[in-house]
């Protein structure tokens, strides 16, 4: 019984640490102050996660409304894309997953992640490498299921995973979707071409 409520309790201070984290950035985050903001102690949430590292890991990995869990969960559902027409259909679904305000409101988040793996490799970087990993294997999958050989897949998934990150970026910091999301579409319209010719 003590073990269940003590999951039940580590799964509720995860849930409330992403909030935290997702309202307060990382950049000044402290045990002390995010442990008096979710009313308990800093020797708490060590108990439960060892160090304040792996809780924030933990805590952004619980974001189970992520757009790449709603492309995994589709792809699962209806299988991977059968051709070039399917995959942009797909990638666009996704694209359209990132946009909407409460979506809008977690990405500076993967950003401010994205920039402290750079400047905090031991510490931040197995966060970032495991949130691409996730995207590129699934694109990589899906684009070998088009026929690609794996390391083209590869080099597909992996340019549309990086420049779509950077279509991300720009409007959090211009406010313009409107542009972003035709800059995306173009994209898709000189990447499309190159995966029919697998077909």
């Amino acid at each position: 019984m003590g073990r269940a409520a003590d999951l039940g309790k580590r799964a509720d201070l995860l849930r409330r640490v992403r909030e935290y984290v997702i309202h307060n950035g990382l950049a000044d985050l402290s045990l002390r102050p995010l442990a008096k903001a979710l009313g308990t102690s800093d020797r708490m949430l060590l108990y439960y996660f060892g160090t304040k590292d792996r809780l924030v890991a933990e805590a952004l990995a619980q974001d189970e409304g992520r757009p790449v869990l709603f492309l995994r969960r589709a792809l699962d559902t209806a299988g991977a894309p059968a051709d070039a027409a399917g995959m942009r259909r797909a990638v666009e679904e996704l694209w359209r997953q990132f946009t909407p305000a409460e979506r809008r409101a977690v990405l500076p988040v993967t950003f401010e992640v994205m920039t402290a793996s750079v400047l905090n490799p031991s510490r931040y970087g197995p966060v970032m490498r495991n949130l691409l990993n996730e995207w590129r294997d699934m694109l990589t999958a899906a684009f070998a299921g088009l026929g690609m050989p794996e390391d083209r897949a590869d080099a597909e998934a992996t340019l549309l995973v990086d420049a779509t990150l950077g279509l991300l970026h720009a409007p959090l910091a211009d406010g313009d979707w409107d542009r972003a999301t035709a800059a995306f579409h173009t994209l898709l319209d000189r990447l499309e071409p190159a995966w029919r010719d697998v077909e």
